[in-house]
């Protein structure tokens, strides 16, 4: 298990949808970056949101489908 967040460079905060590692989580964060391009979201994997606390507070969704959504809303 890992989580996918989507930070903005200049919020607080992030999104947050667990996933596993593999060529679809690869793909979803190549088109995230692809659509996002330089807006100053951020898409990254980490493993425990609890070791990652510069992240916080985290936004966790229940699908991949409303990760996107909100991701994508986050550019200006």
């Amino acid at each position: 298990m890992c989580y996918v967040i989507a930070k903005d460079r200049y919020g607080h905060g992030c999104i947050a949808f667990e996933t596993v590692h593999g060529k679809h989580l690869a793909d979803l964060k190549w088109s995230l970056d692809e659509a996002l391009g330089n807006t100053g979201v951020e898409i990254m994997t980490i493993s425990h949101p609890e070791a990652y606390g510069e992240y916080a507070p985290y936004h966790f969704v229940q699908t991949e489908e409303e990760f996107i959504k909100q991701t994508l809303a986050l550019r200006p």
